[in-house]
């Protein structure tokens, strides 16, 4: 049956998306919190809380709470989780949603169970947990139920994962920690190890999305400001697209690695189905320049971006409680009842 008050969840490293059966995509913010260290009261949640990162003095500290697709402050994570649902439902609507919370494919069963036992605190009345990829693939458009092989490789914040399904289920599937904000951090030392320039958080993510290459073929440059890592003192300088494709190849090759290695261990009925359909990715990773390009050229198989990459995995997360009675084989990785 499907749910008259469904609600899926995309609790990302990066940012957290709220879907909301009849509306829509309701939400979309960076997954930061600024509280005060001494009484643990909460200041800021989400865009107003990303822009103190970097700026706080020394009492107030701004943190993501998500850390490589998974929760690393259980209670920093429930209160955000708890900010963003009163903002979407209100704070006191009558009606307690059915919440559909994506994963990583990998999580354990103890990520797993703090994730779910967050919704239900939240106020959820039913709790739901679905594989990345699975949500990836349904919100991409992909025919889940078909007895036909399909890759999704969805690359976000904290994780990328790849899998290949078929018949409804996930067959074959890999969790890289590795992804968008690796290749942040690889930008910032890079930058700090060349220049002996300091940049900040956000502006190794504006490069990255600016002049990001992962063939470095673009020639596009930018300014770059920072402070001097020798005279402390403020410093301007120009970066290039072949620099930051220098800069974050360590990341790229992992990610390519990890395809290949999933595509090894596909039966050989579904790889051929592979190769007719292609690889969809997903996820902001997805949009970096050429990345498609450099994992067709490493696999031998056409890959493309799937529309609006960046909302298929909250699409997907609200759209599978539609269907929730004819999913199997490994979508719903756990369901909690209270």
């Amino acid at each position: 049956m499907a749910f008259r008050r469904g609600v899926g969840v995309d609790l990302g490293t990066s940012t957290v998306l709220v879907y909301v059966k009849g509306k829509g995509i309701v939400l979309n913010e960076p997954s930061v919190v600024a509280f005060d260290k001494s009484s643990k009261r909460i200041l800021a949640v989400g865009e107003e809380a990303k822009s103190m990162i970097g700026r706080t003095p020394g009492d107030i500290v701004a943190v993501r709470p998500m850390k490589e697709g998974v929760i690393a402050d259980y209670e920093i994570t429930e209160k955000m989780l708890k900010y963003f649902l009163r903002k979407v439902l209100g704070r006191f609507s009558p009606v307690r949603p059915n919440i559909m919370v994506c994963i990583p494919s990998g999580a354990t069963d103890v990520e797993k169970r703090a994730v779910l036992e967050a919704a239900m605190r939240v106020g959820a009345k039913r709790a739901f947990l679905i594989e990345e990829p699975m949500a990836a693939a349904i919100g991409a458009g992909v025919n889940i139920s078909e007895a036909r092989g399909s890759m999704v490789i969805d690359i976000g914040g904290g994780t990328t994962d790849i899998a290949v399904i078929s018949l409804g289920g996930i067959v074959v599937s890999e969790s890289l920690k590795v992804a968008g904000n690796n290749m942040d951090e690889a930008i910032f030392k890079y930058v700090k190890n060349k220049f002996n320039l300091i940049i900040g958080e956000q502006t190794a993510e504006i490069i990255k999305k600016e002049i990001g290459s992962a063939i470095g073929d673009e020639g596009k440059e930018m300014d770059l400001r920072g402070r001097d890592l020798m005279t402390g003192l403020p410093k301007s300088i120009k970066i290039t697209s072949k620099m930051v494709s220098e800069a974050i190849s360590g990341a790229i090759k992992r990610i390519t690695d990890g395809v290949k290695m999933v595509l090894e261990r596909t039966p050989a009925e579904l790889s051929a189905d592979i190769i007719d359909r292609g690889i969809v990715m997903t996820g902001g990773g997805s949009l970096l320049h050429g990345l498609d390009r450099l994992i067709s050229e490493a696999t031998g198989i056409a890959t493309y971006v799937a529309d609006d990459p960046l909302t298929c995995v909250v699409k997907g997360t609200g759209m599978a409680l539609d269907v929730i009675d004819s999913l199997h084989g490994g979508i719903l990785s756990y369901s909690y009842k209270r």
